[in-house]
């Protein structure tokens, strides 16, 4: 069986090392970039089967704007999104009462940073089933 792909779009690499050893250990194969137009190149070369996605990087909105163009391409449109920031602590907005509202933020799940690595791991399962 092949292994689940997972992409991790954030533009803190420290972060995406993390999150990249505590999922290579529940192996799945696990590539990270730090913007969306990078995300963009790899997903065109080989699509995963999850992304994982911060929302402040290249700009404080891009994340929610990344995720709307994925989820309105027909050919990217299924792949689940698992979005994690720290956006909360520095606006005092808790954006998981609207994860998954297709208009305004089409994401699958929602996380907090810091991330625990064991919820880590149970919602990328989760998402992967």
């Amino acid at each position: 069986m092949d292994k689940k792909k997972i992409l991790i779009i954030d533009d803190d690499p420290d972060i995406t090392e993390v999150m990249t050893v505590v999922l290579e250990t529940q192996d799945y194969d696990v590539s990270g970039v730090a913007n969306s137009a990078d995300a963009m190149k790899q997903i065109a070369q080989s699509p995963p089967d999850l992304i994982i996605l911060d929302v402040m990087m290249d700009t404080p909105r891009e994340g929610f704007v990344f995720s709307r163009q994925i989820k309105n391409d027909p050919d990217t449109k299924d792949i689940p999104i698992l979005m994690i920031t720290s956006v909360k602590d520095k606006v005092g907005i808790d954006f998981k009462s609207v994860a998954g509202d297709d208009s305004w933020l089409p994401v699958q799940d929602f996380l907090d940073k810091p991330v625990q690595p064991q919820i880590l791991i149970e919602k990328v399962a989760a998402l992967l089933k």
